[in-house]
């Protein structure tokens, strides 16, 4: 059974599938996400109701998207336990009621290269109810499926932003001086690539034991690794950014050099799929609950 069809089923295989197929001339995405908590979502009938809403939509101006999908929060949320409260369903964007508003940006940046990011208008949009995929209230489900090895691929290319970084660093150090000797001879350059060096290590053996127990333990017990890894690889790769363009002075800041586009993205990284507070919350709490269960089981 394909992915597709296992989430969206026999009708989302029918009408949206070919939608988003591609061919080899044109491998670019044919699919952007939308999540909104004030998005409701209605069910009637045979039809599924998004009311008006305005979200942040990414990857909507890539001219061969052809389809949202939107998490939404269901009518009888309140009544539920909150990890049923939301579903993800699918939005052609040809639909009538979805309006495309306007470009938005990332530190300036357009992030034009996989579609950007855009304001997007719901105002009583209507689709089958099939779109919804796999069921009304099992959008933290699919989403959670996603997200432990997503997050494990954001903090592997955060280390490998890191390394380039350092690397950068380390040219400019050796190449300029200032106060009649070379960048890296002041105590606190050196210093610098010292630390940097460290956490870059250390973020990589954290991502090589979250990946491992992803694999040995799967993405459900595995959330305190990918949590604790989310939070490390993100701020060791800002903090890094950060010495190097310091190093650099004005010119890292400038576009001559790519660690001003670096350092919005990791920052950025800081935020996207969960910001720093939610996981560190998490950790207490799954360390909290570990460490109890270990006393208890010495008594």
């Amino acid at each position: 059974m394909t992915e597709e069809k296992r989430v969206g089923g026999e009708g989302f295989s029918n009408r949206c599938v070919p939608l988003l197929q591609t061919d080899h001339l044109c491998p670019l995405p044919r699919l952007c996400g939308v999540v909104c908590e004030r998005t409701r979502l209605y069910i009637m009938e045979n039809t599924a109701l998004i009311l008006s809403a305005i979200l942040e939509d990414t990857g909507a101006g890539n001219t061969n998207c052809k389809v949202a999908v939107v998490l939404c929060r269901s009518q009888a949320a309140e009544h539920v336990d909150r990890h049923k409260q939301h579903s993800m369903i699918l939005v052609p964007l040809d639909t009538q009621g979805v309006k495309i508003i306007r470009p938005l940006t990332v530190f300036g940046q357009d992030d034009a290269s996989h579609g950007g990011h855009f304001e997007v208008h719901f105002d009583n949009v209507c689709v089958f109810l099939s779109n919804i995929l796999v069921g009304e209230g099992r959008g933290f489900e699919i989403a959670q499926g996603r997200l432990g090895p997503g997050r494990l691929h954001h903090c592997m290319r955060a280390v490998g932003l890191a390394e380039r970084a350092l690397e950068l660093l380390c040219r400019r150090a050796a190449t300029r001086q200032t106060f009649g000797k070379k960048l890296y001879k002041h105590e606190v350059v050196a210093h610098w690539i010292a630390e940097c060096r460290i956490a870059i290590d250390q973020s990589r053996l954290l991502t090589l034991s979250a990946a491992n127990a992803i694999d040995v333990l799967g993405s459900a017990t595995a959330r305190k690794q990918i949590a604790m890894i989310k939070v490390t690889a993100a701020r060791m790769a800002c903090k890094v950014v950060d010495c190097a363009i310091q190093v650099f002075g004005g010119a890292g800041v400038s576009g001559d050099f790519p660690l001003a586009q670096m350092y919005s993205a990791v920052r950025t990284l800081r935020i996207a799929d969960g910001p720093d507070e939610v996981h560190l919350s998490s950790i207490a709490y799954m360390e909290l609950r570990d460490q109890l269960q270990m006393s208890t089981a010495k008594l």
